[in-house]
């Protein structure tokens, strides 16, 4: 295939790749966006293959072959209470791959830049390196927070900011010193010693940094991180693009460098949060004060039965259904989306509130629904319910806890103060599907529990749902 050709496989590959996003924007065409998505991915592969600058074939097929194995086994393998974790370590692959790309770039002895040219080059190099470290470590630990193999409370260092700041004023030091490394006329291979010895330094600092940054965001705020780290693999696939010099690669990674942008920082809006200081591990969204849920008198949480729900359903015109990781947990989104069906035939007003941040990623509970065919049209965002809910009879949460925080509005010393919650409260009558009183993820406690017009059903999300149908 000649680079003609390429470049027209590249083109269309692109635009299928803008279709994919738009269609990904709205979860009635989140599918048809996925299918772009898969065309655009196919065809760049095979212009890749079929180009001239492949010349190995027997290796390129191996590497794919055991590649695309290990993707198709764990795509099969992962459940959906999974995904996020699935997400965060796949955006670290993607950074890992940027730091090799670079280094073997870098060290190429057919490498022939020189004079300005290869500053360019060289800045190209030195910025892929520096972003992909930072989202393969940032990634890597996200993963051990999702996956609860690391705690999810923020790690506080003493002058933690300090650090921040000290380790990017070192690697902008060591920039410009692997800048001075590249000569105006000697050969392009001069210098590289002393600027491979930079290179590994500002890795180093840039894993750390990338450590340090997603210890230091707590378990509330981990959707957000989410999508920050989709960014950062986004420009780290840019950053490859430049110094491969494929266009392909750099369009892709700018969509989705700034696509993920775009997402953390409405999430932050959604959360009353900084966009800059969750990128920069809670700069400045320390609590102004040690939260005191734990130590006050919240009052006795009261139980109630299936049976008993069941009746309060059948008794409503309006029903809210708020559900959270829990809902995930248990695989509970089938009998969910069979209770809706029940309730809407016996002209029960069934509704559904999603949080911007349920679940531990973006969409994680509108992803849950639609694979039980739960209709869009009943699944709203917070914005266009909370008024809602203290017109609701019944409110039903599945196994969600901080986004219908009372907390977060009533407690400034919160962790999570300020995040815009569900306020299902307001309704006349709140039941909480939870297997204990235990915290969410956010670690704080819930106030909620303890309200007049709430009552808890304790147990499996599953079972209790089934439950609730069985009475009906």
């Amino acid at each position: 295939m000649n680079d003609g050709m390429v470049n027209a496989a590249y083109i269309i590959a692109a635009i299928l790749f803008i279709l994919s996003l738009s269609g990904l924007s709205k979860q009635e065409t989140a599918r048809r966006g996925n299918q772009f998505g898969i065309a655009g991915m196919a065809l760049a592969i095979i212009a890749v293959i079929l180009s001239k600058d492949v010349s190995n074939y027997g290796v390129l097929i191996v590497t794919i072959g055991i590649g695309g194995g290990i993707g198709a086994v764990l795509a099969k393998r992962v459940e959906m209470t999974q995904m996020p974790e699935l997400v965060a370590i796949l955006h670290s692959f993607v950074g890992l791959a940027a730091v090799l790309v670079g280094f073997a770039t870098y060290l190429d002895p057919d490498s022939n830049y020189l004079g300005t040219e290869r500053t360019i080059h060289d800045v190209e190099i030195y910025l892929g390196i520096l972003i992909g470290a930072l989202t393969f470590t940032g990634s890597v630990v996200a993963f051990g927070k999702l996956s609860g193999k690391v705690g999810s409370k923020p790690l506080i260092l003493p002058a933690r900011h300090m650090i921040n700041v000290g380790i990017g004023i070192a690697c902008v030091i060591l920039l410009m010193l692997f800048i001075g490394t590249a000569p105006e006329t000697a050969s392009a291979t001069a210098g590289k010693g002393a600027g491979t010895a930079i290179l590994v330094i500002m890795t180093l600092l840039a894993f750390a940094f990338g450590v340090h940054m997603v210890m230091a965001i707590g378990g509330a705020d981990m959707p957000v991180v989410i999508s920050m780290l989709n960014s950062y693999s986004g420009w780290a696939a840019a950053a490859t693009g430049f110094m491969l010099s494929n266009d392909l690669l750099i369009v892709v990674g700018a969509l989705v460098g700034s696509s993920g942008a775009i997402l953390s920082y409405i999430m932050c809006r959604a959360m009353n949060r900084k966009f800059f200081s969750v990128i920069m591990g809670g700069w400045g969204d320390a609590p102004k004060g040690a939260a005191s849920d734990d130590d006050e008198e919240q009052g006795e949480a009261v139980s109630i039965s299936a049976d008993e729900v069941a009746q309060l359903c059948k008794d409503a015109e309006s029903v809210v259904i708020v559900p959270g990781y829990g809902m995930a947990v248990a695989h509970a989104q089938h009998p969910v989306s069979e209770l809706t069906n029940r309730l809407k035939a016996a002209g029960i007003n069934i509704r559904f509130a999603i949080h911007p941040v349920a679940g531990r990623m973006p969409g994680h509970m509108n992803v849950l629904l639609a694979e039980a065919n739960v209709p869009y049209d009943l699944v709203l965002e917070m914005d266009e319910i909370n008024e809602d809910l203290a017109k609701t009879d019944v409110v039903i949460v599945i196994g969600a806890n901080d986004i219908v925080n009372p907390a977060a509005l009533d407690n400034p010393n919160s962790p999570i103060a300020g995040m815009p919650v569900l306020e299902v409260w307001n309704a006349k009558q709140v039941i909480v599907s939870k297997r204990s009183m235990a915290t969410g993820y956010a670690g704080v406690e819930n106030p909620l529990f303890f309200k007049e017009n709430t009552r808890m059903l304790f147990g499996d999300a599953k079972d209790s749902v089934n439950g609730i149908l069985a009475n009906l």
